[in-house]
């Protein structure tokens, strides 16, 4: 038998066509190694098809059955679409009864070659969700369909007892255009049992007790669902350690650079602590006390600081950069928005100013001096830089005069593209650097996705803040609403009313600012009610933000636009339309911004009630006010490609991505990693893993 080496191309197989070959390569996949490295996205259990549904509900299901009829329905026009009548096959093969319960829909839309795919006689397996039908013709309105399933053509005259495609847990890949999923499945089998076990060993064993090429036959073609589950953590582990140790050599590089030693000095720092009328928390000291022995290390700090809302970053910020000023180097702080920098300029000087520190302040429409208080005294201090600097992404346009800058700090540094974080810190000479987040991240995407970073966790609420009372509440009337409104808002508080949509929507029946700020505007005709969207110009937004901190509105009708918005300790009230319809982690940023007073306050997560699965994330938020265990439920109910989104994480090339919330995994990942690194400092004895990392392409395989 022909041996194929995984540096072989495909086509040194007998099997594999020129026209496959070249199929293949339009994909990416060249050689045998990359067609094993198709880990399959999911698995189909072949050995027991479930029954055709009778009533919608449940998740997605698979079937077999029999092309009973095929029609297109009005190609040529808007809405076409092709449907296949499919029959369920008994156990006996034999095509079911004539009743519809034993007959499904399935229809492709705006996809007129499926009349040349698809005909009748032809036996499929099907995988997809039953739904009630709500569009298309009006006699498929109310019944079962499946709208664009997975399916795949069964032989005739198959072996079935050896087929690879029946009777058996089967693997579904993700598709290459010119090959049909039953003979890519075909190729993946053929090359295995043709492949030279030493052509595949990986660039390190994480486990020399699992062969990788039993791993790899496993992984594709298991007789369990649990053995499919162990080798993918294999795979997974390997993946996982090519990527902690990137991120630890990368750290170590990063800290044989030569910095400077700050923080010696403590004095502005210790007066600071002395003036304030309140004691930080025990969070923010610890917090404060790893800055400064950070700071006090010859290499540059690379330093994140993860704290829920409310929870006092801008004083741990406040502190870093006094202990930088009374070092002698200039801090900078930069904000994702304008309204949220002037926030931070205003607090600074409050607190700030009384120890004679300069603070300038620098975005698009805005810039000022809390230093220069009169012409008379901006002559004599004409030369004078400002010790600290808040701003927008002006910093990185504007002719900001940066001299000799020491710290740099970012806020809600997710909002900031990678480039826009480097240039700022580019702007001085290897400076400490503190990133600061309100994102609850669960630890093991912290492990991940910021490995290279230092992190410390503020995870104590600043004493004074207002308890939050957060309520589900299904099709809430209006006239209770605003009953409780006015009760609120008599008092003296202050309510956010969010809405999933701006404008009103054709298909979505749900709330939009636009149109419920008009009715809001009846109903509390005592009251200022204003309006904030996404749509409006950065100065409207500002404007409207300012008059709501200032008192000058009651009310703010508003989108997600306020997520991350400024501190208004008066406001006590947010009612959250569809809330079913945002992220737990988005709902949890959205009632931080109440409960940062001293009342108490509330959060009606108003819902239609329709999904238990909505439900059980809203009773999630109402059952905690705790952000990192929200995250870690929003990383178990929604996996982290929707929680992160992959794309903007940096993971989108990762396979393994339901792995990332397994803790143990990842943890003994950067454990191996750690020891190479221990054992192996140059990486001399494995120079091909050294290449990998320092080329920027850590995959393994």
């Amino acid at each position: 038998m022909q041996l194929l080496r995984a540096s072989d191309p495909l086509i040194s197989a007998d099997f594999i066509s020129a026209k496959d070959q070249l199929a293949y390569d339009s994909a990416g996949l060249s050689t045998v190694a990359d067609l094993l490295a198709r880990i399959p996205k999911r698995y189909e259990d072949r050995r027991a098809f479930d029954a055709f549904p009778l009533q919608v509900g449940g998740g997605s299901c698979c079937l077999r059955g029999r092309v009973v009829d095929t029609q297109v329905r009005g190609f040529g026009g808007k809405g076409g679409f092709f449907e296949a009548i499919v029959e369920e096959i008994t156990g006996d093969g034999v095509g079911g009864g004539v009743f519809d319960s034993n007959k499904i829909t399935c229809r492709w839309f705006n996809m007129p070659w499926m009349k040349n795919a698809l005909a009748a006689g032809h036996e499929l397996v099907l995988y997809g969700k039953p739904k009630e039908a709500t569009r298309g013709l009006k006699e498929h309105l109310g019944r079962i369909v499946m709208d664009h399933p997975d399916y795949e053509i069964v032989g005739e005259g198959e072996h079935e007892s050896i087929s690879i495609h029946l009777e058996r847990i089967v693997p579904v890949y993700k598709g290459v255009s010119g090959i049909v999923q039953r003979r890519l499945r075909e190729h993946v089998f053929g090359v295995l049992e043709q492949l030279d076990a030493s052509s595949i060993e990986s660039v390190y064993d994480v486990d020399a007790s699992y062969p990788r090429l039993e791993a790899l036959r496993e992984v594709h073609f298991p007789e369990s669902e649990e053995q499919a589950q162990a080798a993918r953590r294999y795979f997974a582990l390997e993946e996982f350690f090519a990527l902690q140790l990137s991120v630890l050599w990368k750290r170590a590089r990063y800290r044989d650079a030569t910095g400077r030693e700050l923080g010696k000095k403590t004095a502005l720092l210790t007066e600071f602590y002395h003036s304030l009328p309140f004691d930080l928390t025990g969070a923010q000291k610890r917090s404060v006390k790893e800055i400064i022995a950070d700071m006090r290390t010859p290499y540059p700090m690379s330093r994140m600081l993860q704290g829920d809302v409310g929870s006092g970053k801008t004083f741990v910020a406040m502190c870093a950069m006094l202990l930088a000023v009374d070092s002698g180097v200039q801090a900078v702080l930069m904000a994702p928005t304008q309204i949220l920098a002037e926030q931070h300029y205003l607090t600074f000087v409050k607190w700030l100013e009384p120890l004679g520190i300069r603070i300038s302040l620098r975005t698009g429409s805005r810039q000022q001096d809390n230093f220069l208080s009169s012409a008379e005294e901006a002559e004599s201090e004409s030369i004078l830089s400002p010790q600290m600097i808040i701003g927008t992404h002006a910093l990185l346009y504007d002719a900001v005069e940066f001299t000799d800058l020491g710290l740099v700090v970012i806020d809600e540094q997710h909002k900031f593209g990678v480039g826009q974080r480097a240039a700022l810190i580019k702007q001085g000479v290897l400076p400490d650097v503190l990133v600061m987040t309100a994102t609850p991240i669960p630890r093991s995407l912290t492990l991940t996705m910021y490995g290279d970073l230092d992190v410390s966790l503020l995870d104590e609420r600043p004493a004074g803040r207002g308890e939050i009372n957060t309520g589900i509440r299904v099709k809430p009337k209006v006239t209770d609403i605003s009953k409780f409104l006015k009760a609120e808002l008599s008092k003296g508080r202050q309510a956010y009313l969010v809405y999933p949509l701006v404008e009103q929507s054709d298909r979505l029946k749900v709330g939009a600012a636009t149109v419920e700020y008009e009715k809001w505007v009846k109903r509390l005709s005592k009251f200022s009610v204003g309006l904030l969207h996404g749509k409006m110009s950065g100065e409207e937004k500002d404007e409207v933000m300012t008059k709501f901190r200032d008192g000058e509105l009651h009310v703010l009708v508003a989108t997600t636009v306020i997520e991350v918005g400024v501190d208004v300790p008066n406001a006590n009230i947010m009612i959250i339309d569809h809330a079913e319809r945002f992220g737990l982690a988005q709902l949890h940023q959205l009632r931080g911004r109440i409960g940062r007073g001293e009342h108490k306050s509330y959060c009606v997560l108003a819902t239609d009630g329709k999904s238990p699965d909505a439900l059980e994330k809203l009773e999630v938020l109402a059952g905690t006010s705790d952000g990192f265990k929200i995250a870690e439920a929003d990383l178990r109910m929604r996996g982290p490609g929707d929680v992160l989104g992959t794309q903007q994480s940096g993971l989108a090339d990762l396979k393994f991505v339901e792995f990332l919330a397994d803790i143990p995994l990842i943890t003994e990942a950067r454990k191996l990693a750690e020891k190479v690194l221990i054992d192996d400092p140059l990486l001399e004895k494995n120079p091909r893993l050294l290449k990998l990392i320092e080329d920027g392409d850590v995959q393994v395989g």
